[in-house]
């Protein structure tokens, strides 16, 4: 090999150092720079969980917020956290890159956490202190809730920004063509959804025992300082990075195309697949030539061909076609792209109830566990909202379980090489989800009882005499279907995107989670509504609400939800034909909305 060759393959061709020369195998990227990402994303679990998941508690005990409110006020800040990971991929493939939306959304997500924590050291920041249903117990006044709005969203706004980017910043440090970076690739998501759940069980444990027992402002000042610590740990490795070219946002590519058709919804959709335009003689604004690999046509959603649709306003001389704007002719790849994504959105929208039933892990399962015998021994007493370390526990026993037994036990019964499909994991995690609904549906009647028993209907304070480890089924059987559903969605996601959008997949993924806690507070608002202030489902004092029947409707609206979720996964063809045959016909049809 000659010495210019064996130079030349020291070097990445399509990534950069922090000096914006080619980026060295050797001294850029690999296990070094992906663990010091590892480390920011460990520290954002840690921030975002150790507020949220004890957020519930501080708002009715310190804020004197209703039951109902405070489970929106949590649902509404995870929602939008999840949903702004869109907002913040659209920024980083546009404009910023990858590198620069974690380090300013970090900083974004630092600065409302200080906040938060000095609202809860100034006195005039929060109302007096009071028992629990005293009349004279005052709610938070106006002042006081625009600066925790203020605070929860710009931590929500970090949040998003910051995880929208992480993994996939994560992933540039490894070269795909290489063999073995590939395999590194590989490790690296599977240590990635392992640190997640380390940082969320640290927050579930340590953060929320010093919030309960040492305070708010050294709880949520910890957690400013842990994102803190995050940002700063990866700044460090700046110099180790590799950077890669700033692509444009998938989300770009299907206005275009859903533009490019709706101008031209009054032409004929053509027989002829040559007045489609391909792509071989496309230019950018640049005047370069489009590289996509073709994708074959498809005779779903037939009406987003006109997007590709040559007439006489794109041609000229000869025989190359100058693309004036993509808003008006997209290539029929371009086209092709988005109908994958849009054939999958059946299955999207069929996970969002999963994440419904999720979020009452943080609201109204923990609001249980604060009216139930937390106690250990005689001096130690679990804060309610440590329950959530069984959720978080479950998972991290059912990833190895699944990996150890259930996929190769799985491979010889399905005869599947793959195991269990991304669709069957989804499948699962919906009837645990189910099941953990019909669970915490009869612990509640149970706990009720036992407070009828006692005469403690009346008295919003008192702890029942009834242990707090009833409720480890409801947050076990969660976890385990969260363990089902977030690496079978992810699977799925990243599988089936197309290769020239595979920076949406994430999006689509966390804007499940999303749209579930919106749909949460969607719900517990019309329930609370109907069910009106004289027998009410979700009451300021549990012991004389119907919890019960919120948790039955819960599950049986999940029952719908999976019947649908089971026509979409049969009628659903992947696009890879190893998954397809362990589980759907060979002539079966995609399922639309």
């Amino acid at each position: 090999m000659a010495p210019e060759e064996s130079q030349m393959d020291t070097f990445l061709q399509d990534a950069w150092d922090y000096k914006s020369c080619p980026a060295s195998r050797s001294t850029t990227g690999g296990w070094t720079g992906a663990a010091l990402i590892l480390g920011v994303e460990t520290c954002e679990r840690l921030t975002t969980v150790g507020i949220a998941v004890n957020l519930v508690t501080y708002l009715t005990r310190t804020m004197h917020l209703g039951n109902a409110i405070s489970a929106n006020i949590v649902t509404n800040f995870l929602g939008t956290s999840y949903i702004l990971c869109l907002l913040g991929g659209f920024v980083a493939d546009t404009f910023f890159g990858r590198y620069l939306n974690i380090a300013i959304f970090a900083t974004v997500q630092g600065i409302g956490v200080t906040i938060l924590s000095i609202s809860t050291i100034i006195p005039s920041l929060r109302p007096t202190k009071c028992e629990i249903g005293e009349p004279s117990c005052i709610a938070a006044s106006g002042m006081q809730l625009a600066v925790l709005y203020t605070a929860l969203y710009l931590t929500a706004l970090g949040t998003g920004g910051l995880k929208s980017s992480v993994s996939g910043f994560g992933s540039d440090q490894f070269d795909e063509t290489d063999k073995e970076e590939r395999t590194l690739m590989t490790n690296f998501f599977s240590w990635f959804f392992f640190f997640i759940n380390i940082g969320s069980l640290a927050a579930v444990t340590v953060f929320v025992y010093i919030q309960d027992k040492l305070g708010r402002p050294w709880g949520y000042g910890l957690c400013a300082c842990a994102i803190v610590i995050g940002l700063l740990v990866f700044l460090s490795g700046t110099k180790r990075y590799r950077f890669k070219k700033l692509t444009g946002s998938p989300l770009t590519q299907i206005a275009c195309v859903c533009v490019g058709a709706w101008r031209k919804r009054h032409m004929e959709i053509p027989l002829d697949l040559s007045r489609l335009h391909n792509g071989d003689d496309i230019e950018n604004e640049d005047g370069e030539k489009e590289t996509k690999p073709k994708l074959p046509h498809s005779k779903q959603f037939l009406f987003l061909d006109r997007a590709a649709l040559i007439d006489n306003k794109d041609e000229s001389s000869g025989s190359k076609i100058h693309v004036m704007s993509k808003w008006y002719l997209s290539s029929l790849t371009d086209v092709e792209e988005v109908k994958q994504v849009i054939k999958m959105l059946p299955i999207w929208a069929t996970t969002i109830m999963f994440w419904t039933i999720y979020a009452q892990m943080t609201t109204f399962s923990v609001s249980q566990a604060t009216t139930m015998n937390r106690q250990i021994g005689k001096s130690f007493e679990i804060p309610a909202a440590s329950l959530s370390a069984f959720t978080v526990g479950s998972i991290l026993i059912t990833v190895p379980v699944y990996d150890a037994f259930i996929t190769p036990v799985a491979r010889k019964i399905l005869k599947n090489p793959q195991g269990v499909t991304p669709l069957q994991r989804i499948g699962v995690g919906l009837v645990l989800s189910i099941l953990a609904m019909v669970v915490a549906a009869l612990t509640e009647i149970k706990r009720l009882n036992v407070a009828k028993s006692h005469d403690l209907v009346d008295d919003p304070a008192a702890i029942l005499p009834m242990s707090v480890f009833w409720l480890i089924p409801q947050f076990f059987l969660t976890g385990s279907g969260e363990a089902f559903m977030y690496t079978g969605q992810l699977d799925f996601f990243l599988r089936e995107c197309p290769k020239g959008m595979k920076t949406i997949s994430t999006g689509l993924f966390l804007s499940t989670l999303s749209l579930g806690s919106f749909l949460s507070s969607i719900l517990v608002t019309i329930v609370h509504m109907v069910t009106g202030a004289n027998k009410p489902w979700l009451a300021n004092n549990l012991n004389q609400g119907k919890l019960y029947n919120f948790y039955w409707l819960l599950a049986i609206m999940n029952v719908f939800n999976l019947g649908i979720y089971l026509l979409c996964a049969k009628w659903y063809k992947y696009n890879d034909r190893s998954l397809t045959e362990g589980i759907v016909a060979e002539d079966t049809e995609t399922c639309h909305a």
